[in-house]
Order: C-alpha cells, then sequence, then structure tokens
C-alpha cells in the first residue's frame, strides 16, 4: 500500500496538524480516548499504523506506563514530521517508513487514527484484522479511531451533514465541505459501523465503540484470554 498525504489531502505537511482540527469533529478528544484506551492495558510495545505526524503516537506516549510506539508509514514526508514531534521521547519511539501490508512484530497493542479508511473494501480490512489478532497476546488490544458512514441514505446524510456542520463552524464554507468529502472519497472508504466490529468479532475479538462524535468515533477492540 503507497499513499501520499500531500496529493490526497492537497495541503502542504506542515499544515496538517492545525488543519485536520478544523475537518475532523472532536479530533482532540478522539485522540485522548484512543490514547487511553491503549494505555489502559500497561502495553510494552504498541504499533501506530499509518502513524502520520504522530498526533496518537503522542498521546499514547505521553503514558508513562507505555513502553515505546512504532511509529508506521508509509508516507516518508508524514513519518519525518512524526518523528520530529515525538523525538523527545527518545528510544520510546520508533519511526519506521513501512506498509502495514508487510508482516507484522509481535506486539501488546495496535492503534489507529485515520488511517485505515484508505482500506478500499470490508475484505481487505478483515483480512488485515486477522493479521492484528494473531500478532497480539491474549488481552492486546487494537484500538481505531476512524470514521464509519451507515449504508442507509438518510442516517448517511444526516452524519456528513454534522461533519459539513463542525467544517463551517471553523470557517470552512458549505460548498467547501462538501467538495471535501467528494475529494476524500475518491482514496477514502468509510464502512457502516456495524459491518466493521461484526468483521472484527469474526476474526476472534471482542469490540465495541467506545467514543464518537457524530460519524468519527474509536472503536476497541480486545483479544480475549481463554477460557
Amino acid at each position: 500500500m503507497s499513499h501520499s498525504v500531500r496529493r490526497h489531502l492537497g495541503l502542504e505537511i506542515d499544515e496538517y496538524d492545525e488543519t485536520i482540527r478544523r475537518w475532523i469533529p472532536g479530533y482532540e478528544q478522539m485522540l485522548t480516548v484512543a490514547a487511553e484506551a491503549v494505555a489502559s492495558i500497561h502495553p510494552d510495545l504498541v504499533v501506530d499504523l499509518g502513524a502520520g505526524t504522530a498526533g496518537l503516537s503522542e498521546a499514547i506516549l505521553e503514558h508513562d506506563v507505555v513502553g515505546s510506539v512504532v511509529l508506521m508509514d508509509v508516507d516518508p514526508e508524514m513519518l519525518e514530521q512524526g518523528a520530529a514531534r515525538v523525538e523527545r521521547f527518545g528510544e520510546r519511539a520508533r519511526p519506521v517508513l513501512r506498509s502495514f501490508d508487510e508482516p507484522f512484530e509481535r506486539c501488546d497493542a495496535f492503534a489507529a487514527s485515520l488511517s485505515l479508511h484508505h482500506i478500499p473494501t470490508l475484505e481487505a480490512k478483515a483480512h488485515l484484522f486477522r493479521r492484528v489478532y494473531e500478532a497480539l497476546p491474549p488481552g492486546g488490544v487494537l484500538v481505531n479511531a476512524d470514521c464509519c458512514m451507515p449504508d442507509e441514505p438518510a442516517e448517511r446524510r444526516a452524519l456528513f451533514e454534522f461533519w459539513a456542520g463542525h467544517q463551517m463552524a471553523h470557517g470552512i464554507s458549505e460548498q467547501q465541505a462538501w467538495d471535501h468529502f467528494d475529494e476524500w472519497s475518491k482514496e477514502d472508504t468509510y464502512l457502516p459501523l456495524d459491518d466493521e466490529l461484526a468483521a472484527l468479532r469474526d476474526v476472534g475479538f471482542e469490540a465495541e465503540r467506545i467514543w464518537n462524535a457524530g460519524p468519527i468515533g474509536v472503536v476497541l477492540a480486545r483479544r480475549p484470554a481463554p477460557r
């Protein structure tokens, strides 16, 4: 899998952290909730899938109970920005230029923030979930902060209107907001929440959404201990 944020979003990398807050409802709280969910199991090793500018990795590393975080990304510009952001954590932060299509190392937790929607189909995402599950020990978690959209047209429209309203409240015109959705749809796939939860449960996870702001939410999936 290859991906360029500069090409996809049409913005300079050093603008990303400011702009994403204008685009994504509840962005700060999303990171806080996701990081707390990861830290709750006191992991020695966390893999951040598609770490980007390291907003989530930083939030996770700020918890002293976390050992180290591997920042995994295929976009060298984003990874460079992310590495600089977490440099203060020293050897606890390990930036790696790598696709999450490649084999995973064993770890205690996986995390992802606004990255797994680049997987184009439920079948492909279910395959990733299986690989994540197999790399985790019992009690290990996958925490995914991302967008889900229902299939039902009226529900879907209502959530997009909520999302557009957030952007409009941050100085973006209504037309620009809907133009964003059209442009992002060229590379982004927002699956129904129930389908994602079912795919996680099918591979063995216990899974639930633990927070959301409109279509943006945090899903916690745990590999259960043997009974």
